[in-house]
């Protein structure tokens, strides 16, 4: 094989593979359900003719799976990929928790939440870390139950909020489309288009701020932690309404700060505002 053969079949390599990137994004842009072969090749950029080769070609390395004639979703092998990705994101071990204690003293003893998304029980979160002091839960009205049940769902609270403001819009839609949990605080947003409104000053903003939202008498503020341009979670600080009724500038300064040591733990840290294009 002579030079100029070898830099071809390297050229027609790169594009195949960037030609399966962009399917894939397509595929992330449009919200990762079941699309047809024209919406993912006018989103990748592509020709439908091209498109539909590389999905079937994926479909036979479950990228992707064929759910119906011309609709394809993201396959096993995906999902797969992500998990192992997922898997080796930095833990409490590598210093994460001492973000949280730092949070918490600069906060004047809040309790302090490590919220991340828990894609694999659909778009919700999940409290993988706290640092709360001597505090007993319990004691303060909060239940195992509140903490596994109301702040699941991304449409209550300000880590919630947080959270749901970066991910996709079609993923938005899912969401809002979800019921308010009973046990929400009297502050939820029960409003689809206020919450929405909500979202975007988080984005605006960098941060959220809760009153009352997942329980009553307690107040919150909440900054993103992400992963490149990924939205992963968020860190929470919570403090008893007649302590804060409004946060102060150096609460929310010292929560946005949190959630930058964190996200850089991810790697290179990413302005929360230029993530997810279209959200």
């Amino acid at each position: 094989m002579t030079g100029n053969e070898v830099s071809n079949t390297s050229k027609t390599g790169s594009r195949l593979i960037d030609r399966f990137i962009r399917v894939q994004m397509a595929f992330a842009r449009l919200g990762g359900g079941v699309h047809g072969t024209g919406a993912l090749a006018k989103e990748a950029a592509l020709d439908d003719a091209t498109t539909s080769r590389i999905l079937q070609s994926g479909v036979y390395g479950t990228l992707f799976e064929r759910v119906d004639r011309g609709k394809y979703r993201l396959g096993a092998t995906t999902a797969h990929l992500g998990m192992h990705a997922l898997a080796y994101a930095p833990s409490r071990d590598e210093g994460t928790h001492a973000i949280l204690e730092e949070l918490r003293e600069a906060s004047d003893g809040a309790l302090v939440f490590q919220y991340m998304l828990a894609p694999f029980a659909g778009a919700q979160r999940q409290c993988i870390d706290m640092a709360v002091g001597e505090s007993d839960l319990v004691e303060l009205g909060m239940t195992p139950r509140d903490v596994l049940s109301i702040t699941r769902s991304l449409r209550v609270g300000a880590s919630g909020r947080t959270i749901l403001a970066y991910l996709p819009e079609a993923i938005q839609k899912v969401v809002l489309a979800e019921p308010v949990p009973p046990e929400a605080g009297p502050g939820v947003y029960r409003d689809n288009d206020e919450l929405l409104a909500s979202l975007a000053d988080v984005r605006d903003c960098g941060y959220a701020l809760g009153y009352e939202e997942c329980m009553a008498l307690w107040n919150s503020c909440a900054a993103p932690i992400v992963w490149g341009e990924a939205i992963m979670g968020a860190v929470l600080i919570l403090k008893p309404a007649t302590v804060m009724p409004e946060a102060p500038t150096t609460v929310v300064e010292a929560t946005t700060t949190a959630a930058s040591k964190l996200s850089a733990k991810f790697g290179r840290l990413s302005e929360p505002t230029a993530m997810m294009p279209g959200s």
